[in-house]
C-alpha cells in the first residue's frame, strides 16, 4: 500500500511538474509572438521611411548575418535589413553624432566668421584712399 500511495505522490509532482511547464512554454510562447510583433512593426515603421539609395560593399560575415534575418522572415531583403541595422547603430550612437553635430555647427560659424573678416579685408582694399 506505501509503495502505491509513494508511486501516486510521485505521479501527482511529476503532473504539477508538467503542467507548470506547460504553462511557462504558453507564457513564453505568447511573449515571443507580442515580441515579434513589435519587433515586424518597428521594422515596418522604419522602412516605411527609406527614400535614399545607397550601394555598399560589405564584409562575408556582414553578409551572413544580413541573410539570417531575410532568412527569419524579419525582412524582406538584404537592403531593408542593412537599413534597419544602420538605423539602429545610428540610434545607439546619439550620444556622438549629437556631439559631431555640435562640433560641425561650431565649424560653420567659424567659416561664416572668416569669410565675414575676407570681406571686410577686401572692402577696405577696394576703397580708393584719399592723398
Amino acid at each position: 500500500m506505501e509503495n502505491q500511495e509513494s508511486k501516486k505522490q510521485k505521479q501527482n509532482k511529476e503532473k504539477k511538474h508538467q503542467g507548470k511547464l506547460n504553462e511557462f512554454g504558453d507564457q513564453f510562447e505568447k511573449f515571443a509572438s507580442r515580441t515579434a510583433e513589435s519587433i515586424k512593426k518597428a521594422i515596418d515603421k522604419g522602412m516605411a521611411s527609406r527614400n535614399t539609395v545607397l550601394t555598399i560593399r560589405v564584409n562575408d560575415e556582414s553578409n551572413k548575418k544580413l541573410n539570417m534575418l531575410v532568412e527569419a522572415g524579419l525582412f524582406k531583403s538584404r537592403s531593408e535589413s542593412a537599413a534597419f541595422l544602420i538605423q539602429e547603430g545610428i540610434k545607439k550612437q546619439k550620444f556622438l553624432f549629437d556631439k559631431i553635430s555640435s562640433k560641425l555647427d561650431e565649424i560653420d560659424q567659424i567659416k561664416e566668421e572668416l569669410q565675414d573678416i575676407i570681406n571686410q579685408e577686401f572692402k577696405t582694399q577696394e576703397t580708393p584712399s584719399k592723398k
